[in-house]
């Protein structure tokens, strides 16, 4: 019986924990790009953030974007986005840094971070700087 009754405190304990919510640096949402296209045209004061490298970023990239590499985001606060509750839209090349951005992003402390992939599917006009 005492066995039993330990083995059931051990899973009710287990249940407790894991229903317990856990905090995570990916606190972002991901979104579709057309999810992406219908926000820029209904937002406003928000930040398009290319995290590409420079070169890409200087061969084509969305109007309006700014360019902070997904390699230079660390655990330093970030010069160029200041407000870290301002709406910040992420991309990359194909969706994979701009998911590796956003998660350091959420570690940093900004909280409205929306991640939309690569502009390999971008609809839109794509600007060369």
């Amino acid at each position: 019986m005492k066995t039993v009754l330990s083995l059931l405190l051990v899973l009710l304990l287990g249940l407790t924990v894991s229903a317990a919510p856990r905090a995570s640096a990916s606190n972002y949402r991901q979104i579709t790009m057309q999810e992406a296209v219908e926000m820029m045209a209904t937002e406003e004061n928000y930040i398009i953030l290319d995290v590409r490298t420079e070169a890409e970023y200087e061969s084509g990239h969305i109007p309006g974007a700014i360019c902070i590499p997904n390699e230079t985001i660390g655990t330093a606060d970030i010069p160029g986005l200041p407000d870290k509750d301002q709406l910040i839209l992420v991309y990359c090349r194909s969706g994979n840094r701009s998911k590796q951005a956003s998660g350091k992003l959420a570690a940093l402390g900004y909280t409205n971070i929306v991640e939309f992939g690569g502009i390999n599917a971008w609809p839109g006009e794509i600007v060369a700087k």
